[in-house]
C-alpha cells in the first residue's frame, strides 16, 4: 500500500464508521498518547523496564496505531504525504549526505 493509499483508505474508513474526523487538536492529543504507548513497548522489549504481568510486546500494533492518527492529521490539514515525505527525504539527502559518513561515532 503507498502512502497516498493509506490517505485514502483511512479517510474511506473514517467516513464510513467513525462519523467525522475527531477535531485536529484532538487527533494531536492522541497522537501523543499513541507515541508513548510506543514508547512504553520499546522501552520493554529494548530498554532495561521489564513487561509487567498482562501487557504485550504489541510493537507492530502500536507503530501502526501512530501512523493511523498521523495519516488522520494529514487528511485533515491537506498534508500529501508522499509528497511530503520526498521532500524531507530530498532535504535529508542533500544535508546529511556525507555527515554520517564522517561522524567517527558511527
Amino acid at each position: 500500500m503507498t502512502l497516498e493509499e493509506a490517505q485514502q483508505t483511512v479517510d474511506n474508513w473514517i467516513r464510513t464508521y467513525g462519523v467525522r474526523y475527531f477535531s485536529e487538536l484532538t487527533n494531536m492529543a492522541v497522537l501523543t498518547e499513541e507515541v508513548g504507548e510506543l514508547a512504553r513497548v520499546m522501552a520493554r522489549k529494548y530498554g532495561d523496564q521489564s513487561f509487567k504481568p498482562g501487557e504485550k510486546d504489541n510493537l507492530a500494533d502500536e507503530m501502526a496505531d501512530v501512523l493511523w492518527v498521523l495519516i488522520c492529521l494529514a487528511n485533515q490539514t491537506g498534508v500529501d504525504l508522499t509528497e511530503a515525505f520526498r521532500r524531507n527525504l530530498e532535504k535529508k539527502t542533500c544535508r546529511d549526505k556525507e555527515r554520517h559518513k564522517n561522524n567517527p561515532k558511527l
